[in-house]
């Protein structure tokens, strides 16, 4: 395994089973990519599928809903570590492919 792979690891172990202002399951979702509670998941799939389209409007939403900033927080940094690392493996696997180790 690279460094990479282990740090990226370490980093989703910290975020997913670590404390937080939101629930392990709650975080677990976000990382998956689909949101929970209810009320986080537009933004979760926004942040995992076009981050680059996150607004404050959309932040502001999940406030009004209920979420503190803390959770919102939260939630984001597990929605964009869990598509990057869903991304990171499949460039790997892209690669091992492409030459010949799969």
């Amino acid at each position: 395994m690279t460094d990479i792979s282990a740090a990226l690891r370490a980093l989703s172990e910290r975020l997913l089973e670590g404390g937080g202002h939101t629930s392990s399951a709650q975080r677990r979702a976000a990382f998956d990519g689909t949101g929970e509670p209810e009320h986080a998941r537009a933004l979760v799939s926004k942040i995992s599928l076009h981050a680059h389209r996150v607004t404050d409007e959309d932040v502001q939403r999940a406030l009004a809903a209920g979420l503190l900033e803390d959770q919102v927080f939260e939630l984001a940094v597990c929605a964009a570590v869990g598509q990057a690392s869903r991304q990171y493996d499949a460039a790997r696997a892209a690669l091992a492919r492409a030459c010949g180790e799969e």
